[in-house]
């Protein structure tokens, strides 16, 4: 390391993308130093991924506590207390971010607290109180909710992501506003624990980008569950009274209806955290307030990189992780990729049942003309899934109609983002649909239903 800076790398930012590329800097060799204006885990451990996910599964136990009924186990609903349950998923949020600390000063990383801004390419101040240069400067600021004109947050009763992980008391009714995976996972949380849930999607089905046979099998899903799916709809007004809210929405056709409703969650995508780091100052480009980048995530300057939410690419944890290890490796010459393969991101939603996909879908390889064909299995043959009464979901594999090379696959039902991995790791070890079915599974397993679908590539699934 030259003696004219302090560090190898400063990172900006302590989320999933940041601390992962901090600490790998850090095994690589580099020292390394992490600036966090907030909490260390970023939005995803403490207002993110990791509290909502605590939420869901104390919603799952809330909502199947009918199935105890069934043994004849007396159980009084009327006696919840929201309070404890918000609690628990802090609690969870408190410990993991405390493990982050722990991980980054095992590695020997440099933490400190503080709003960082370039005063050069090398050189970042703290706050405007300290200031500290670096060979490379990897940009890791994440995102924040967007905010929709008219439906400004107040987080009171027109609420983001964040407010809504916040609450301590649940409405009584509330209007969702998007149904990508964090206006569904929401939907799912408050429905169970008998919120009045009215979800609200301009597109033609929730969960936009994924299977629309999965998408119909969630809305059903949804709908049995008292959900009130609004798709091809847009929310026109909102009328905000002492009694709780009006809210306008207004369908494909033209045709208006007024939902009545004690908070408005607004879940319409995600700003990227690219203002106020003088970013303008250095030269870097951004457009729409995303970082440019190009491969292994460097921008136009020598020595400052981006990853995650700043730039252009899935807003996922994990994607940010990798992108972070790989601007690193980069940076120590150590061998890496140039970039992330978008083919082999996993998408996982975690509501019930969960979706989980990678890789294209039937109407994107349609449009580029590809020569492929699906193979589907449905959970209610799988002997696990109905012994465990959750038969409701399918594995859907497409493959090339000549090589049998996975192109894609989608699985809903129970545990689906935990079965998705089995075949993106075939997909990554470039196995066929039909290597993949000659695989002994155990039985019972929720995991035969990937077994079959791939049996089912080559016309001899057994169980259907």
């Amino acid at each position: 390391m030259s003696e004219r800076y302090d560090y190898d790398l400063i990172v900006l930012g302590a989320g999933p993308g940041g601390y992962v590329a901090a600490i790998r800097g850090a095994q690589l060799g580099l020292k390394t130093a992490v600036v966090e204006r907030d909490k260390p885990g970023g939005v995803c451990l403490n207002v993110g991924c990791i509290p909502s996910k605590a939420l869901i599964d104390q919603a799952r136990i809330f909502g199947e506590s009918a199935a105890l009924a069934e043994m004849g186990v007396a159980v009084d609903k009327s006696r919840l207390d929201y309070r404890k349950v918000f609690r628990k998923s802090r609690a969870v949020a408190a410990q993991l971010s405390k493990g982050v600390s722990f991980l980054l000063k095992k590695n020997n990383v440099d933490y400190m607290a503080g709003s960082a801004r370039f005063v050069t390419a090398h050189t970042v101040s703290v706050d405007g109180q300290r200031t500290i240069s670096a060979r490379n400067v990897l940009i890791a600021t994440g995102s924040r909710p967007t905010q929709l004109k008219g439906w400004e947050f107040d987080e009171d009763r027109v609420i983001s992501s964040t407010g809504a992980l916040m609450m301590e008391e649940l409405p009584k009714r509330i209007v969702i506003l998007g149904a990508g995976a964090i206006g569904v996972e929401f939907s799912y949380v408050f429905s169970s624990f008998g919120v009045e849930v009215t979800l609200v999607e301009m597109m033609d089905r929730i969960l936009p980008q994924e299977d629309h046979e999965a998408c119909a099998l969630l809305t059903k899903s949804f709908s049995q569950k008292g959900i009130k799916v609004k798709t091809s709809t847009k929310a026109v007004g909102c009328e905000k009274g002492p009694a709780g809210l009006k809210v306008t929405l207004e369908g494909q056709d033209g045709a208006r209806e007024t939902v009545e409703a004690d908070k408005v969650l607004v879940a319409a995508g995600r700003t990227p955290n690219s203002d106020g780091l003088g970013l303008e100052t250095i030269g870097v480009r951004t457009e729409n307030g995303y970082v440019q980048v190009g491969d292994h995530y460097r921008t136009d300057v020598p020595g400052v990189y981006a990853i995650g939410d700043v730039i252009k690419s899935p807003l996922l944890a994990h994607v940010a992780s990798k992108e972070g290890e790989i601007a690193v490796e980069h940076m120590a010459g150590h061998p890496c990729a140039a970039r992330v393969d978008a083919e082999l991101v996993p998408f996982a939603t975690y509501c019930e049942p969960q979706v989980a996909s990678f890789g294209r879908t039937e109407p994107i390889l349609s449009r580029a003309g590809a020569s492929f064909e699906k193979a589907v299995f449905p959970f209610r043959a799988i002997g696990k899934a109905v012994a465990v009464e959750k038969s409701d979901g399918f594995v859907k594999i497409l493959f090339d109609r000549e090589s049998k090379e996975i192109l894609g696959c989608t699985i809903i039902g129970s545990e689906a983002t935990e079965l998705i991995h089995e075949v993106l790791l075939a997909k990554q070890a470039e196995l066929t649909a039909e290597e993949l079915a000659v695989m002994i599974h155990a039985h019972p397993s929720l995991s035969e239903g990937v077994m079959e679908a791939a049996r089912a590539a080559a016309g001899a699934a057994i169980h259907i």
